[in-house]
């Protein structure tokens, strides 16, 4: 029998502040979330014509300008490889009763045709210390049940399951992790 070495795949990425020079590949993986029925409210073609307005909704997350009821200051990255936007990874600052039970201090999206290459491991990995530069102690990180790989995403960042909550409404049950920094 053959000995087979199975390695563990190694992405080549950052995480930075979104940027214009993102533009294209942004607006890429923008449509690509919308095959999936995702992310419907954000409109292409607006974007394209105001990206330095979308750019500046960021800023205005973490100042809190803006902001609609339940949003909390948070800062924003992009997941960011050799071919541009790969997808993004958020930081609340702190949590209110409906983050602390959905929704955590750290939400992720990796556009899908660079899912299940290690985008999320990586990018979950470089948050975690700026996170603690926040002034975290520790975060929690919340998946629905049926969502396996950010279920290994978060475990493999160091994530201890607390419990399992009820989703929202028609909606999966939500498995609650915590990671201490």
């Amino acid at each position: 029998m053959e000995d087979v070495n199975i390695e563990k795949k190694k992405v080549d990425c950052e995480i930075q502040e979104p940027s214009v020079e993102l533009k294209d590949s942004y607006l890429s993986a923008l449509e690509e979330f919308h095959k999936e029925g995702r992310y419907e409210n954000q409109d292409v073609e607006e974007i394209r014509n105001n990206f330095p307005k979308f750019l500046q909704r960021f800023k205005n997350d973490l100042l809190g300008i803006n902001s609609t009821e339940g949003r909390v200051p948070q800062t924003t990255y992009w997941i960011v490889d050799k071919d541009g936007y790969a997808g993004r990874i958020s930081i609340r600052h702190r949590l209110n009763e409906k983050l602390l039970k959905i929704g955590g201090h750290i939400g992720y999206d990796v556009r899908p045709s660079k899912r299940r290459n290690g985008y999320g491991e990586k990018a979950l990995k470089l948050a975690l210390p700026k996170a603690r530069a926040f002034g975290l102690a520790k975060v929690l990180l919340t998946c629905d049940s049926t969502n396996i790989g950010s279920k290994k995403i978060i475990e493999a960042n160091g994530g201890v399951f607390e419990n399992e909550v009820a989703g929202e409404s028609g909606k999966p049950n939500v498995l609650r992790y915590w990671i201490t920094l």
